[in-house]
């Protein structure tokens, strides 16, 4: 027999038992489940089972579910992603884009969002680019995202870019300044050289961060964003055509993560891009990207610089400790120029060239990339750390160095990049001093890490300096690239050389004005000044 006691202590055990499960979110069907491991743990499989990540809050009240969206205009077309928060099993994988028109909100789309990545993309044809409307990303009954589709601003004579790069995890806060400060310069569009994300194993919680930090930059004009190597989980990437790389630093060439891990960081930084200009898959499924996007009449090409790069490990004569580091001054910089090697590869060499000769409509143009073409910095890590060449760095290999450049410089493009954490305005030389484009390379949005300098070894000027700054002027970098510098900001300057690349192309005399702003500046100042140096207004 049972006690009354004991019949009252069940009884209480059991409704309390009843309670605590039905306070917990419970799958009401089973979750996709990913085909990685060990990566993408915040926002896979049973995600809601995790701790508190120190990236970002994942599970946000239900109503502020879509975090971002993120959007281009080209050609007529509107290409536009949602990226989400994760979902519970029980809520709907349906987004649905809703546009302001005739005096009232209309649904014209819905998607379905893809559980890998939680993004879902629209893509509406016969977009009508001469007016700018506003536009709601919706889910469920109670979450929504607004925006500012903008018209396309063809009618100006001054089409302006900013470009940022290096997004550092070191610190995590808010980007405070930085949205203030481009959105008052306010450009007509936004360039994220990539490195968006530093954590390499969690993609989607950090490029959620990233949109947070962001989206009051990107919220009401179109934003191009391009993966680099921190991107896709690698510190370093030599792409290869997307085979697989059997170490875990990359440099026998390949991708070392799960290519469905890759494919996601792709589809969530890219597929609010124009249409690729190649659409078969490469190797391991994984897709090219490289693309053209034409705003205000400028032509720019969005180009992989890593995708089809050649690794070193194996197919060059080592010349130290790493095989993607040469410490030797005196090697011989023609043992690793090989004919073999490729930087860009056949598929966008052939892409650039029809892009470049397309002067149908007398547009300007520039060429965006992850990173520069050349060895533009002597120090790296730390001011004890002399490297002589560095084959991240895409000045090489020297001859697909070379080919690319031949075709910016033939289209009468500038080329814009980020990834060096050191900032740099470079005329490169190919055959001869200056005979190649103009390149900017912008600053790193937090420079804490792995910061680099330019420092030539016998700290003298090069042939014809500008006397701005003590190291300008004609140099070869360490693979004989000919390179004039025309300035640059080591990690000593202000902001520690952190900040912002700001672009105006004038269409009416086909002038590029290059700005380089400290990331602590207030550019609404009238006495806020750039990096030493800048700007500087060129004809390609």
């Amino acid at each position: 027999m049972i006690s009354t006691k004991s019949t009252t202590q069940f009884f209480f055990l059991s409704f309390s038992i009843l309670f605590f499960y039905s306070c917990q979110q419970k799958p009401e069907k089973s979750y996709l489940k990913a085909p990685f491991t060990k990566l993408d743990t915040l926002s896979t499989n049973d995600w809601w089972n995790r701790g508190v990540s120190k990236i970002i809050d994942m599970k946000v009240d239900r109503d502020k579910v879509i975090a971002f969206g993120i959007y281009t205009t080209s050609n007529n077309t509107l290409k536009l992603s949602a990226q989400l928060f994760p979902l519970y099993p029980k809520e709907t994988r349906s987004v649905r884009l809703a546009i302001y028109q005739n005096d009232r909100w209309e649904e014209v789309q819905t998607q379905e969002v893809n559980e890998l990545g939680w993004s879902a993309q629209f893509r509406i044809e016969n977009w009508d680019m001469n007016q700018s409307y506003r536009y709601k990303l919706l889910h469920g009954s109670s979450a929504s995202f607004e925006g500012l589709i903008r018209k396309d601003p063809i009618d100006k004579k001054e089409i302006k870019l900013a470009a940022l790069s290096c997004n550092s995890n070191k610190d995590r806060g808010d980007r405070e300044n930085y949205v203030k400060n481009i959105n008052a310069l306010d450009p007509d569009l936004v360039f994220f050289a990539g490195d968006q994300s530093y954590d390499h194993k969690e993609h989607t919680a950090a490029w959620l961060k990233f949109g947070i930090q962001f989206r009051e930059v990107f919220r009401t004009r179109p934003a191009i964003t391009i993966p680099d190597d921190h991107d896709i989980g690698q510190g370093n990437l030599w792409g290869e055509n997307g085979k697989k790389s059997l170490r875990p630093d990359g440099n026998d060439g390949g991708y070392f993560f799960h290519p469905e891990y890759v494919k996601m960081v792709e589809r969530a930084q890219t597929s609010h891009l124009p249409d690729p200009f190649h659409k078969e898959p490469l190797e391991q499924g994984i897709k090219a990207y490289f693309t053209n996007l034409v705003i205000g009449g400028i032509d720019f090409a969005i180009i992989e610089d890593r995708k089809f790069k050649s690794g070193p490990n194996g197919k060059i004569p080592l010349q130290g400790p790493r095989a993607d580091h040469i410490l030797n001054p005196d090697y011989n910089p023609d043992d690793i120029n090989l004919p073999e090697l490729k930087l860009l590869g056949d598929l966008q060499l052939n892409f650039l060239k029809q892009w470049g000769e397309n002067t149908d409509q007398n547009r300007m143009k520039a060429v965006l990339s992850a990173t520069g073409f050349c060895g533009g910095a002597h120090l790296h890590g730390k001011q004890s750390n002399r490297l002589h060449a560095d084959l991240d760095s895409n000045g090489w290999p020297q001859n697909g160095r070379d080919k690319a450049l031949e075709l910016i410089k033939k289209a009468g493009a500038v080329h814009i990049a980020g990834d060096q954490h050191l900032p740099t305005l470079i005329k490169h030389g190919i055959t001869k001093f200056d005979d190649g484009p103009w390149a900017f390379v912008v600053p790193a949005i937090i420079n804490n890490y792995y910061s680099r300098w330019w420092w030539p070894e016998d700290e003298k000027p090069g042939k014809n300096a500008n006397n701005l700054l003590p190291w300008t002027g004609q140099y070869l970098d360490g693979f004989n690239n000919k390179i004039t510098m025309h300035a640059y900001a080591n990690p000593d300057s202000d902001s520690n050389g952190s900040g912002f690349g700001f672009i105006r192309f004038d269409t009416s005399s086909n002038e590029v004005t290059f700005e380089c702003w400290p990331r602590n500046v207030d550019v609404t100042n009238e006495a806020a000044k750039q990096f030493l140096g800048w700007p500087l207004k060129v004809k390609n």
